[in-house]
């Protein structure tokens, strides 16, 4: 496994440019602001370009610190998607069928914490390819939310990458992209895990431009 720091970030700024120059990404910080704390950040998911994506719009010590927790299963499909993935993209890998789990998810991502990472999830668990704007969220977000209170839990929409990088598509379609940061979620005392996922959903729907302009015309 490459150790290499210096390699990391120069991979970071080279990927951070194509991304830039493929889809013009701009961040919109809608309800709240570059941060040095530590922060998860859960975003809709609707492509493998999704995580690049967003760590681009973030000021670059922060993209430095932040990890994408990706499903093991694909990126260790074959030896170079594993390499990408360990050794220059340094995501946090997790199994996620139950019955080929060799380690928990939940102790890898609050290992990656412990670590003074922040975080990328996708709490819809896997690509979106359906005509719903959000799966259901599945329960991760709560586990992390309930065992690291500390932790900002930041909602991100990320806008048109399902469209610069369709399922099966091997090159980029140029088109330009946002990613919407929105108003922290907390978890409330006592709060109801279903009750948390389903307010933590909505706030993330709410950044998509495609659902404000369907509320203004409904």
């Amino acid at each position: 496994m490459i150790e290499n720091k210096p390699l990391r970030r120069v991979a970071a700024m080279v990927l951070a440019g194509v991304a830039r120059a493929i889809t013009g990404v701009r961040p919109i910080w809608q309800g709240c602001a570059p941060s040095k704390r530590q922060r998860i950040y859960f975003a809709n998911h609707a492509s493998h370009g999704d995580f690049i994506l967003l760590s681009t719009c973030l000021p670059p010590e922060e993209r430095q610190r932040t990890r994408a927790v990706a499903g093991a299963d694909y990126w260790r499909k074959n030896r170079i998607r594993h390499v990408l993935a360990r050794d220059l993209l340094n995501t946090v890998l997790v199994e996620r069928t139950g019955a080929e789990r060799a380690q928990d998810p939940m102790a890898i991502m609050l290992g990656a914490l412990e670590e003074g990472h922040s975080l990328i999830i996708f709490p819809e668990g896997t690509r979106n390819m359906t005509g719903e704007p959000l799966l259901p969220f599945r329960s991760g977000l709560y586990n992390l939310a309930f065992a690291r209170p500390d932790v900002e839990l930041v909602p991100c929409w990320i806008e048109n990458m399902s469209r610069v990088l369709p399922k099966g598509a091997f090159l980029p379609v140029p088109l330009l992209c946002r990613v919407i940061f929105g108003t922290p979620v907390e978890l409330g005392p006592d709060e109801d895990r279903h009750v948390f996922l389903q307010r933590a959903q909505h706030a993330l729907l709410e950044l998509n431009p495609e659902h404000q302009r369907s509320l203004n015309h409904g």
